[in-house]
């Protein structure tokens, strides 16, 4: 048996039994690893449906250009999917994104330009105002906007949730996950719940990032939104794609708290991963008086570690930052 082309081997990742990180959670917790994924995140599940249903729906033609803005990994998923399918990538990116991921998409044959992290989404210069400037110049392009392109909700829905709910076997009682556009937690949550309404959907945000404060009072505060070091969650804007009637609770979780996670999971699992990961494992650390020995939990771990290894596994980096 053999696949056609990469683009085949996105999907059907494993779940594995965390141990030592969660020595002190009475439950049993699953890990979702998407670094199996060929673009090694989550994202090329979302990247793939949000590029076939713009196919299908005639908005990008054959030899076309696909723009987005991207922390880095929805772009590598679109990237690998135009390797394949014949069309040219322009990604916006911003300044606090790792440099491994500005040159991995360049590797993929990407153009990426570099926007600034610390202006307002709605400014000029911010990579979400440079995209969509982009798609309106260039003649044949799609600007994929995943945070409000209810595609990348749909991927989750119909991939996510299914392949958790059987590798289970319907005993999850709890999910918990890094929320960025809200796509992953929104579709899977929506699945899930579909087949048994009292199963827990659990989103991990961060310091500097308006979506718990939305979600407990429908309040956009921007005295909430201010920088902050952790990549691939929170967010400065309200996306559409984050279903806040699925979610049961926010936990936010420090840069540092994330940062040290992310470590243990390599040193502790053999896990390499991001720093979502690790911001994903100290929410659930944080709330594990919440859980029993009979619940079962499944944390999705959204991308690799090789994508932060200037950062979180570059001990000066983590010095500079007071992390240890």
């Amino acid at each position: 048996m053999y696949y056609n082309n990469i683009l085949e081997t996105i999907g059907n990742t494993p779940l594995i039994k965390l141990n030592k990180t969660v020595v002190d959670v009475p439950a049993l917790v699953l890990a979702k690893v998407e670094t199996f994924n060929p673009g090694h995140s989550i994202k090329d599940r979302m990247a793939l449906k949000m590029l076939e249903d713009a196919e299908e729906e005639g908005k990008i033609q054959p030899g076309g250009t696909i723009i987005e803005c991207t922390s880095g990994n929805t772009g590598m998923g679109l990237a690998l999917a135009a390797c394949v399918k014949g069309y040219k990538t322009i990604f916006t990116t911003t300044d606090k994104q790792s440099k491994e991921k500005a040159d991995i998409l360049k590797a993929l044959g990407a153009e990426v330009i570099i926007c600034p992290t610390n202006v307002a989404s709605d400014h000029p210069d911010s990579y979400y105002s440079v995209a969509e400037k982009l798609s309106k110049e260039t003649p044949n392009s799609f600007w994929c906007n995943q945070y409000d392109n209810l595609s990348n909700t749909k991927a989750h829905f119909e991939s996510t949730g299914p392949e958790i709910w059987m590798q289970t076997q319907g005993k999850i009682t709890h999910m918990i996950v890094g929320v960025g556009t809200g796509g992953t937690i929104s579709g899977t949550g929506k699945y899930l719940k579909q087949q048994n309404k009292n199963i827990k959907i659990w989103g991990v945000d961060t310091y500097g990032s308006a979506l718990k404060k939305y979600h407990e009072t429908g309040v956009f505060d921007e005295s909430e939104i201010y920088p902050y070091i952790t990549e691939g969650i929170g967010e400065d804007i309200i996306p559409k794609n984050i279903d806040f009637g699925v979610i049961d609770h926010f936990e936010k979780v420090n840069d540092k708290d994330g940062a040290l996670a992310a470590r243990r999971l390599a040193r502790e699992e053999g896990l390499l991963l991001g720093y979502s990961a690790g911001s994903a494992l100290a929410g659930l650390l944080q709330l594990k008086d919440q859980l029993t020995e009979d619940d079962v939990v499944v944390i999705i771990f959204h991308d690799h570690g090789s994508r932060y290894v200037g950062k979180l596994y570059n001990d000066d980096w983590m010095r500079e930052n007071n992390f240890m």
